[in-house]
């Protein structure tokens, strides 16, 4: 706990946040951009560190995260209950939450959907998180607000 809290305060909370809602932006963008439904439709209702996708008709929620586990050492959740089969929960918390984990998680991905028979845009989900993440990085226009 001491040493989390340590990262928290070396990093500034607002940057955390911050740094949060670019990656959430990024993923969701690149989930998108492969053709794949955010199971919360309202972008104002969704989590931050948490993104659920409904999983594409045809394709098989528990070959596709073990997929992911075995070849990239990437885990990601099914749903609970009702929703059990029907949408993955995809965890952006923390030190995980970082640039890299997101691009490579949307490569992993979509290699793994074009594996199990989905046809995916090619490079589109890396394509659209880099467009949000350089957007990100570019200096406001002088005279603008934030």
């Amino acid at each position: 706990m001491r040493e989390a809290l340590r990262l928290v305060l070396e990093e500034g909370l607002e940057a955390r946040w911050e740094r949060h809602t670019r990656c959430q932006q990024a993923l969701v963008a690149g989930l998108e951009a492969m053709g794949l439904e955010l199971f919360v439709k309202n972008p104002a209702d969704r989590l931050v560190t948490v993104t659920a996708v409904n999983i594409p008709s045809g394709i098989n929620d528990k070959a596709v995260r073990k997929q992911l586990l075995d070849e990239f050492n990437i885990e990601i959740a099914g749903g609970l209950g009702p929703i059990a089969g029907k949408i993955w929960r995809i965890g952006l918390m923390g030190y995980s939450c970082q640039t890299w984990n997101v691009m490579r998680f949307l490569a992993s991905l979509e290699k793994t959907l074009l594996d199990q028979g989905m046809r995916v845009p090619s490079g589109g989900g890396v394509g659209a998180a880099i467009r949000v993440f350089r957007e990100a990085s570019q200096p406001a226009p002088a005279g603008a607000r934030k």
